[in-house]
């Protein structure tokens, strides 16, 4: 699988990796048009929460410059949804990471994350976070992988609780906060 980082017109860079069982991955920016795409892949990716398709459609068009597509034979093959929380401008908070089935233990969901960080509009970025269920080791293995590749800490606290947050229908969400790091060291080791 080779990988082309396309982000947007104003931040194009292209890196290369090869794998043997997908063609070409092209990561880009959300349109509109992958709304739906996007609905799809996070309904076939649990544990993953099903958004509805508007927020998805959201995040397609407020939330572009922190999400990226990867794409193979013009299909979706990855989801990455990201935002700078208003009043922590220097943490980008890393909503779902979804990667469909055929393209899974291949690294794409750690190409997902540096394409993110590869964003001019994450140029201030000292911090990751995400919220993780403790069950959803997958997730935890992208991010455990992250902050140890950077020689950096992951910080694991309760954030959202089963009783008292989701009433008891939903387990606990555990905020995962890594940093603080320099955006520039951790793109130039590129071992994202």
């Amino acid at each position: 699988m080779t990988f082309n980082n396309v982000e947007n017109p104003q931040e194009t860079q292209t890196n290369h990796f090869q794998f043997d069982t997908l063609p070409s991955v092209k990561f880009r920016s959300p349109t509109v048009h992958d709304g739906h795409a996007v609905t799809a892949l996070i309904k076939n990716s649990p544990p993953l929460d099903n958004n509805s398709a508007y927020c998805n459609l959201l995040q397609c068009t407020h939330f572009a410059q922190t999400c990226v597509i990867a794409e193979s034979d013009n299909r979706i093959v990855g989801w990455l949804s990201a935002y700078i929380p208003p009043n922590q401008l220097d943490h980008i908070f890393v909503w779902q990471l979804a990667v469909h089935q055929e393209a899974r233990g291949k690294g794409l969901a750690k190409h997902l994350l540096s394409a993110l960080l590869n964003r001019q509009a994450l140029a201030k970025v000292r911090y990751l976070i995400t919220t993780v269920t403790q069950d959803n080791q997958a997730s935890w293995s992208v991010f455990e992988r992250f902050a140890t590749s950077h020689q950096l800490h992951l910080d694991k606290t309760p954030y959202f609780e089963k009783a008292p947050h989701f009433n008891g229908v939903h387990e606990t969400e555990f905020l995962a906060k890594i940093g603080p790091f320099d955006i520039q060291k951790i793109l130039s080791n590129q071992g994202v």
